[in-house]
């Protein structure tokens, strides 16, 4: 999927729920002509993301508002400062106001709890992963916020790699057949498979899979697996990742690392715009 034809259609989805097609009827208070410059700062800590789903925003609105930036998606910003100013029409800077900030507090959200997970992590060789636990229609957006604040990127979605899990070993008869199946269907794409027990991981690394993840396991159980796997697969651990428990789990030098709060658990930053004095 490209990102800047994402960007244009999360922008556009977004404007239209706010407008539908319509004007603004309440920044039409305002003469037409009338400038304006504005600010937008943070009442928080943040990693900052969103940079460009900001822009795309005003430049469908109007093309001549200027966004100027203090700060670049990453970057890590203190309680207080000023995120990036606005100059044009005093209508168009109101009426994006809204989408604006919420594509920028949501992704800026996203960034700034992975950036928590990946500093508990530390230097552990564990690698953070997101999961397909995404709001509709933002997966792209919040994988990339999950890149900004350091973390990386599982699967897209069903098309790009195997996951096999519960039901489908169900539905395939074992651990074995349905690992069997996978190799058979797409050879030479990488295959994941979700076990509950360490005879699971047993069944799994002998059926020939290339990640196995490790669904619910004690710390007594993943440090089991991991001397058990001696390095022949990947290893892969999910269920009740917390920033409490990450960097334990890091500690047993298992390959990754999931979990759905990064992209679920959403809290917005606080995000505020306000016009400077000098409007003309």
């Amino acid at each position: 999927m490209d990102l800047q034809n994402v960007i244009r259609e999360n922008v556009k989805a977004a404007l239209y729920e706010d407008l539908q097609g319509q004007p603004d009827i309440t920044a039409m208070l305002i003469p037409q002509t009338r400038k304006a410059s504005a600010r937008v700062f943070t009442r928080e800590s943040m990693v900052l993301c969103g940079k460009q789903w900001v822009e795309e925003v005003f430049n469908q609105i109007d093309a001549d508002v200027k966004v100027s930036w203090n700060y670049n998606d990453g970057d890590q910003i203190g309680p207080d400062s000023i995120v990036y100013t606005l100059e044009g029409r005093a209508r168009s800077l109101l009426t994006g106001e809204r989408t604006a900030l919420n594509f920028l507090q949501t992704l800026s959200g996203v960034a700034t709890v992975t950036r928590a997970y990946v500093d508990k992590l530390g230097d552990s060789k564990t690698r953070l992963l997101d999961t397909r636990k995404t709001i509709p229609g933002l997966r792209l957006a919040e994988k990339y916020a999950v890149k900004c604040g350091g973390g990386h990127n599982h699967r897209m979605g069903l098309f790009d790699a195997f996951l096999i899990k519960e039901n489908h070993i169900s539905a395939c008869g074992s651990i074995a057949e349905a690992i069997r199946a996978a190799h058979s269907i797409a050879p030479g794409r990488s295959v994941e498979i979700e076990v509950e027990s360490i005879e699971g991981l047993k069944e799994a690394i002998e059926g020939g899979a290339d990640i196995v993840m490790l669904d619910n396991f004690s710390l007594a159980s993943i440090n089991d697996a991991v001397a058990l796997n001696a390095g022949r697969v990947k290893l892969e651990v999910s269920g009740d990742v917390t920033l409490d428990n990450i960097a334990l789990i890091g500690a047993t030098n298992v390959d990754y690392v999931s979990s759905g709060s990064l992209t679920k658990h959403i809290r917005a930053i606080n995000l505020s715009m306000r016009f400077d004095m000098r409007i003309s």
